[in-house]
């Protein structure tokens, strides 16, 4: 069993990941370092302001578009 050129690229361009998925996994690292680490502080989601619920639902967006 042979495997031509034409099989070696398109297993090669499923492997790569997309522009968006790179795009997104650069905006995580940013935010790791940039926003407040909420679970380290025990921030209870109850008594959250809504800032602080704003930020937790964009890191957890990023995050989910960031994952394979």
């Amino acid at each position: 069993m042979s495997l031509s050129s034409e099989h070696l690229d398109l297993d090669y361009r499923v492997n790569q990941p997309t522009m968006k998925k790179k795009i997104f996994k650069a905006l995580s690292k940013l935010n790791k370092k940039v926003l407040p680490n909420y679970t380290k502080k025990e921030l209870d989601l109850r008594k959250a302001s809504k800032v602080q619920m704003a930020i937790i639902g964009w890191k957890s967006w990023v995050t989910r578009n960031s994952l394979d």
